[in-house]
């Protein structure tokens, strides 16, 4: 099988899914937003503009995945979509929301392996 078709299949997907939510938080989901004062925000005015940054920060990733895969980012979407996933439960949902969000940092994870685990610090640049 060709390595970059693969590659390319969880760069796309990678980024549709840091989008798609991305955009869910830029436009202040209220349940997102309500979220935070589980967390110690009580602030609904501050946790829309938190949200509002992180939602930034998420698509501002996937168009990086899309123009190079840079593995210190593709790391932090691995933590980021495992926290994310496991915000659920912790927030009252069933256990089932986060088995369902698992892709969302395992494809991060397995195109992190796919271009390589870095030896040095500066390869989690490159």
């Amino acid at each position: 099988m060709n390595t970059k078709l693969i590659e390319w299949v969880l760069r796309i997907s990678i980024a549709g899914e840091f989008i798609g939510h991305g955009v869910f938080a830029l436009q202040g989901r209220k349940d997102w937003v309500g979220w935070f004062a589980k967390f110690g925000v009580a602030d609904a005015g501050i946790a829309a503009q938190m949200l509002f940054l992180i939602g930034a920060m998420d698509v501002v990733l996937a168009i990086l995945i899309l123009i190079k895969p840079v593995r210190i980012a593709l790391l932090w979407m691995v933590f980021w979509g495992f926290w994310t996933a496991l915000i659920r439960p912790l927030v009252g949902m069933p256990i089932w929301d986060f088995v369902e969000r698992w892709a969302n940092w395992g494809a991060p994870l397995a195109l992190l392996f796919l271009v390589g685990w870095p030896k040095t610090i500066k390869e989690w640049f490159r």
